[in-house]
Formats: structure tokens, sequence, C-alpha cells
């Protein structure tokens, strides 16, 4: 049944042709990629970035699980290179709080994401500015969305773990609707995927 339901989606998307494309254009990240940890950091600091906003549930570590012999030195190198690190969660503060200390950076808890208020908050708190700000995070219809609607680069990564309270479970699947359109505009030419620096 499920699989009937996204096939009938994808093909209602094809029938589209260009509107099938650009409907969902305001949850399109700036570009996907498997992972935050896969990143050319060096050159989007190359080019200008100073300010890395990341998500933390399923970006940087499974779902409610602290720092880790992976995220710890992956979040102090980026510091040690310049960049200012900030969290922003749509979780409560004592999650968002013990994840930050063994770093000691900056974040937002109970962001409201996809609401692009704290997105701006998040930039300014590190006296940045939105082009030189960069967003990471896993979830479209939050993350994505929110960072789009703020005017910041928005980088998709894949969810570190598929195990995902049902809520999460649902957009996923609404999200690969909007991947498919996504994927499929990428390879016919009709979406340009977006290096940090370009215009908006």
């Amino acid at each position: 049944m499920k699989a009937y339901i996204f096939l009938r989606f994808k093909r209602s998307v094809i029938r589209l042709g260009a509107w099938g494309f650009y409907m969902f254009k305001c949850f399109y990240p700036s570009i996907r990629i498997n992972s935050a940890y896969e990143i050319d950091y060096t050159k989007l600091y190359q080019k200008g970035c100073r300010c890395l906003i990341f998500d933390i549930d399923n970006t940087l570590v499974c779902h409610g699980k602290p720092q880790n012999e992976k995220s710890l030195p992956f979040l102090k190198d980026l510091k040690a290179k310049g960049f200012k690190i900030l969290f922003l969660s749509n979780n409560k503060e004592e999650r968002v709080k013990s994840f930050n200390d063994p770093l000691g950076a900056d974040y937002i808890y109970k962001a409201g994401k996809p609401g692009p208020k704290n997105y701006i908050k998040a930039y300014e708190k590190v006296g940045e500015k939105r082009e030189t700000t960069v967003f990471i995070g896993d979830q479209l219809f939050t993350d994505i969305w929110g960072a789009n609607r703020a005017g910041i680069y928005s980088i998709l990564t894949k969810p570190i773990d598929r195990h995902e309270e049902i809520q999460i479970i649902l957009k996923r699947r609404l999200e690969k609707i909007v991947l498919f359109a996504y994927d499929r505009g990428v390879k016919n030419g009709k979406i340009k995927v977006r290096e940090y620096g370009e215009q908006l």
C-alpha cells in the first residue's frame, strides 16, 4: 500500500512536468550530501563561510545520544579552523546544553524550526551574517525549509539513524516525494545545484 501511494505521487510529479519540479522549490536544499562529516569545510572557509549552524539529532549523532569519539574531535577541529559553531535545535535545553557542554559553542534550543527567526538570531549571535553562514541538517520540512526561509545556504544530509519517532517517519515518506522531484530536476537540468557563494 505504501509503495503504491508513493508510486502514484511519483507519477503525478512526472505528469506535472516543470510544475512538478518547482512546486516543492521552497524545500529544496542548496546541495545534498551523505553526511555532515563528508563536507569540504576547508573549501567553505576559503569561499568565505565563517559560521556553521548544525542540527544535532540524526545530523551529528543518533537521536538523543551525547557527543562521541567522532563528533567531538570533528567539531573541535572546525573551531580550530576558525569556524563559529552554533547548534540550532527544536529540542529542550537539557538535551542541547548537554550536547554542547564538551565543546563550549553557542546554541539555541526550542528553536521553532522551520520558522526563520532563530536562524537569523543564530548567525547574529556570533557576529556573522547570512552570506557567511551555512546550515547543515537532515530534515527537509524543518531544517532545510527554515534555512531557506532565512536565506541561508542549506546542506541536507542523510539521517544517521533510520530508527526514528513515528512523526519523523511519516515526514520522511513525504520527503521522499520532494527529493524525487528534486533529484529528477537536477538530473534533467531544471534544478541547478548551488555552490556556496553563488547568488540565491
